[in-house]
């Protein structure tokens, strides 16, 4: 059974059971009912995608029991072509103990012996000499593989990167940083995550995603507004929908003077001429960006209030509170975050994560790194 057929058959006999027993169902329960649907719609959809265009995804931890357990359910529904890190032969023999059989599809790396470790240490040293780095330290720092597999994606050798199951976010990303940069454009990244809520009236179905939740405290008015061009391209890469775009704050249309509200209405500025294609608008209240009774009132003829499915919050703060309130008062599922920004796909996972994560984490950076 594959991974998508797995999820279907839960779902179904889960929907189901609950259709037939609706009037004796918790609330909770009901909303599950309204949400499950979208969310595999969304998901087949990058499933599709990431068959369709099959990208090499390197996995550093190599030999960590999830990751490993994921690669195998990865690997046997074809969903990317994977690069393991670690000791071949502790690899193998802990998939062979599991019964793993498709480990054997992946490409296992060698972080100390592989024949290609000179050239990635030397294309390290060639980056980072002008910060101080020499080619030793350079061929010791190599063997690490969260560098390994930034290098590997650097020299072409992959096309993303998902880490952080026995790291910290800071060790992901680091080497991200130091190696692939931001894309063309782009000084600054960011997190998104994308919320499946019950709430099928607003967004795309109920669906939306919410940014910057993970990474900058308090990006100024230029950073807001990449954050806001980044974002919409998360939007179509992974969900395939066309993003319309809400800069949020406190204030709707000048309604409020504050040098808050400036910052808002700058980066909505600056967006604009950024991606003068991009359907966004601000500044805009929340009730104005999502309900169109609202929006009318508040914000008559916007291009994108009363209709946002990206909301684009002003500070790290409202982002983060913002994305945990909806998550518990309204039985949304948050995935994410998804760091965007980066000249190529580098994703973090928690420490705490599940085989399903990491699942659900590749297919999404095999749907970012498709050109």
């Amino acid at each position: 059974m594959t991974y998508a057929n797995f999820l279907q058959k839960k779902y179904f006999f889960y929907t189901t059971y609950c259709t037939y027993r609706f009037f004796f169902v918790p609330l909770h329960s009901i909303k599950t009912i309204f949400k499950t649907h979208y969310i595999m719609d969304i998901l087949n959809q990058m499933i599709a995608r990431a068959k369709a265009n099959p990208q090499r995804i390197v996995l550093p931890e190599g030999d960590e029991p999830r990751t490993l357990e994921a690669a195998n359910i990865l690997l046997r529904d074809k969903i990317a072509q994977l690069i393991l890190i670690g000791d071949p032969e502790k690899i193998k023999g802990m998939a062979a103990e599991k019964g793993y059989e498709h480990i054997q599809e992946a490409k296992i790396v060698d972080p100390i012996h592989d024949p290609k470790m000179p050239e990635y240490a030397n294309l390290l040293f060639e980056l980072r000499k002008a910060k101080g780095m020499t080619e030793e330290e350079a061929k010791k720092k190599a063997q690490d593989p969260l560098y390994l597999g930034c290098l590997m994606i650097k020299a072409g050798d992959a096309d993303g990167e998902l880490a952080g199951a026995r790291g910290t976010t800071a060790d992901t990303i680091r080497p991200a940083f130091q190696i692939l940069k931001t894309k063309p454009g782009c000084s600054i990244v960011s997190g998104a995550f994308l919320m499946f809520t019950p709430a099928k009236h607003l967004g795309e179905n109920g669906f939306l995603l919410f940014a910057d939740c993970a990474v900058n405290p308090n990006p100024d008015a230029k950073q807001l507004a990449e954050i806001a061009i980044s974002t919409a391209e998360t939007a179509r890469a992974i969900a395939g929908i066309e993003p319309r775009v809400a800069m949020l704050s406190f204030s709707t249309k000048g309604s409020a003077k504050h040098e808050l509200v400036d910052k808002v209405q700058e980066a909505t500025k600056l967006a604009k001429e950024m991606a003068p294609e991009l359907q966004l608008d601000g500044e805009l209240q929340a009730d104005a960006a999502l309900v169109e009774s609202v929006a009318k009132t508040k914000a008559p003829g916007s291009p994108v209030a009363g209709k946002a499915n990206v909301l684009v919050f002003p500070d790290l703060q409202a982002g983060n509170i913002g994305y945990k309130l909806v998550e518990r008062f309204s039985g949304a599922d948050a995935v994410g975050p998804i760091l965007q920004g980066i000249a190529a796909p580098v994703n973090d996972l928690s420490r705490g994560c599940k085989v399903q994560d990491i699942v659900q984490m590749v297919i999404i950076t095999a749907n970012q790194a498709i050109k």
